[in-house]
């Protein structure tokens, strides 16, 4: 059974999700208090985090931070409607995907589906296993396991970034679309004002850093998409 645990002041807002998810197949645990939801979320082991932005002392970003330093464990933002700032900052701390309040049940539910096959992309019936191992130049990725390493450095990604790494790594010098790339690793399409993958690639190419050459390893190509590029010893092979 997929483990959630909520973290949100609202109540009855808990109470209405619970009464949504239970019956999907999920389990989902409340805490109403950031500080509480940190010391819950660290000690137990949940598959996915929803956590609310607006909460009251100890406010979302901060329990994402405290989350972070210590777990991997995917995070789903719950921000109020319309506000880009929340998202954008959320996502830079690395939130996994975001999800503007008010909204449908049933998108959350496809919210946390799409999170969840990013993290655990084996786990359904009769799922090919894939090729355990991928590499450009100093850039590895155990697809079983589902880690990173860059120069012989463990990354610490998170799930959506770890997807965009493996499509790229995938399809090196193959320029991917935003478009592409948000349908693959996040499970919908981008609006016009979605900056999810911009900021999930900004993410990236920090923990990657910068090629021999000093620049950048993933490239965005303007109005289309991003590109990793093979190092010259690799082209032609």
């Amino acid at each position: 059974m997929i483990r959630i645990l909520i973290i949100d002041d609202d109540v009855d807002f808990c109470e209405l999700i619970a009464e949504r998810l239970i019956p999907e197949g999920f389990e989902l645990d409340a805490v109403h208090r950031g500080d509480k939801g940190v010391e819950i979320a660290l000690a137990g082991t949940y598959d996915i985090i929803l956590l609310d932005v607006m909460l009251p002392e100890v406010n979302g970003f901060d329990v994402l931070r405290l989350i972070r330093e210590q777990s991997a464990t995917p995070v789903l933002m719950l921000t109020a409607r319309g506000d880009d700032i929340d998202r954008i900052v959320g996502l830079e701390m690395g939130a996994d995907d975001y999800l503007p309040k008010p909204f449908n049940p049933r998108e959350l539910i496809a919210r946390i589906r799409a999170v969840l096959r990013r993290v655990r992309p084996l786990s359904h019936t009769g799922a090919k296993t894939p090729s355990e191992h991928l590499s450009v130049g100093d850039i590895v990725i155990d697809q079983r396991k589902r880690t990173a390493s860059c120069g012989g450095v463990p990354l610490e990604l998170t799930p959506g970034e770890f997807g965009i790494l493996e499509v790229l790594v995938k399809r090196v010098d193959e320029v991917v679309s935003r478009d592409e790339l948000s349908n693959i690793v996040l499970g919908r399409n981008l609006n016009a004002f979605d900056r999810s993958i911009d900021v999930h690639v900004s993410n990236l190419r920090k923990k990657l850093g910068p090629d021999l050459n000093g620049d950048d390893r993933i490239r965005a190509i303007r109005a289309v998409g991003y590109v990793l590029t093979a190092p010259p010893s690799e082209m032609g092979k």
